[in-house]
């Protein structure tokens, strides 16, 4: 592929806008990273995969994995695929939509799940995703007014973690909460005015945890729909954690936990 002003490169390109992704039901990845997880972990949703000659010299190991898949591979020049995603460091794929898996099966044996209510920042949504891949958690919950998943920043802030564990996006906040009950989870609230500080609160159970807007945090109904609201203390005088270093702190205290209490 030569040609940067080729249909099909601006049908790639396109894909950057949430209003094309939901009509043609297909996303961007961007980077190695992303599409060397993406072949190997979701390659019945890889449509295309597109690289430099100099990447696919790079990285060799996404090339095998996409033909052992039996997957769409093309060589394309620098400026095409620049001109396709200017993120994409000589790798991107085009993949079709998945089908999220319905919340009650997700939450059905689960111990560690992140909910997170009307985030809106597509970097801190993908970096809890991937704190949460991390943790080894069950699955991420997306709610109503959240960034969409497929936002191309979320996808390379999750560095691959997004084909590694359920994604459900959608539900609204306390539709999760109640679910999660009924699932035999406690459900957890992170606030910075939580009466509960996280050294004390009942880790070792399996847990929702829920994690707020960035600007206005957790509105009065979702805070209610919890079993507790849970604050990390801070020491020194910062004023705050942000939305993903709280999420990561949060994840990995319930991890630790679960991991004490086993057998």
């Amino acid at each position: 592929m030569t040609n940067p002003r080729a249909d099909r490169v601006r049908a790639v390109r396109a894909l950057g806008r949430r209003s094309v992704r939901q009509r043609q039901r297909q996303y961007l990845v961007e980077g190695p990273q992303g599409v060397r997880e993406a072949v190997a972990h979701a390659a019945a949703a890889v449509r295309d995969v597109y690289l430099t000659v100099e990447a696919s010299q790079r990285h060799p190991e996404i090339i095998d994995t996409a033909e052992a898949a039996q997957l769409h591979v093309h060589l394309a020049a620098p400026e095409v695929v620049a001109e396709m995603s200017p993120d994409a460091q000589g790798v991107l794929a085009v993949l079709r939509d998945r089908e999220d898996a319905p919340l009650v099966d997700v939450l059905g044996g689960a111990r560690l799940v992140a909910c997170l209510a009307e985030v809106r920042d597509p970097g801190n949504a993908g970096t809890v995703i991937r704190a949460a891949d991390a943790a080894g958690a069950d699955a991420v919950v997306l709610t109503a007014a959240s960034v969409d998943v497929h936002n191309p920043k979320v996808v390379r802030s999750t560095a691959g973690s997004l084909f590694h564990l359920p994604v459900v996006d959608g539900p609204e906040p306390v539709e999760v909460a109640e679910q999660a009950r009924a699932a035999g989870l406690q459900v957890l609230a992170a606030d910075g005015a939580g009466d509960v500080v996280l050294d004390d609160a009942p880790l070792a159970r399996p847990t929702l945890w829920v994690f707020g807007n960035e600007a206005h945090g957790l509105d009065r109904r979702t805070r209610e729909a919890a079993d507790a609201v849970v604050r990390i203390p801070i020491h020194g005088r910062a004023e705050s954690l942000n939305l993903a270093m709280a999420a990561t702190l949060c994840l990995y205290a319930s991890a630790s936990a679960h991991r004490r209490a086993q057998p």
